[in-house]
């Protein structure tokens, strides 16, 4: 329960104190739990700083990076730093929000996002 706590504290902007409402299955909380610090154990199975040494690979993709301006779980520094080895990038910084995909804003620059390569 530890763990949901602190991804309830984090998750969003500003910082809560409460436990998300989706933790409050236990059975869920326990999956959740497990899975993510699974993932953290492993590293995600990214060696750390691979993206950005091997971003040649991505030069002549699009891509379109949104990031919270609070996002504790992936900083905003991370994505300002892949911008700059991506060239065919770009950053959409949604303000006032953290790390949670459903924040009204961040859905509406994701949805903006789809919708800018579907047109294409």
């Amino acid at each position: 329960m530890e763990w949901c706590l602190w991804e309830s504290a984090i998750v969003g902007w500003s910082p809560s104190t409460g436990l998300d409402d989706r933790f409050r299955d236990a059975a869920i909380a326990l999956a959740f739990a497990r899975l993510a610090t699974h993932h953290v154990r492993h590293d995600a199975w990214i060696e750390d700083g691979s993206l950005l040494r091997q971003a040649d690979s991505l030069a002549n993709i699009r891509g379109i990076l949104v990031n919270g301006r609070f996002d504790l779980q992936s900083p905003l520094g991370n994505a300002w730093e892949l911008l700059r080895v991506w060239p065919r990038a770009e950053l959409v910084v949604v303000e006032g929000a953290g790390h949670d995909g459903h924040h009204v804003d961040i859905t509406s620059e994701l949805i903006r996002a789809t919708d800018r390569f579907a047109a294409r």
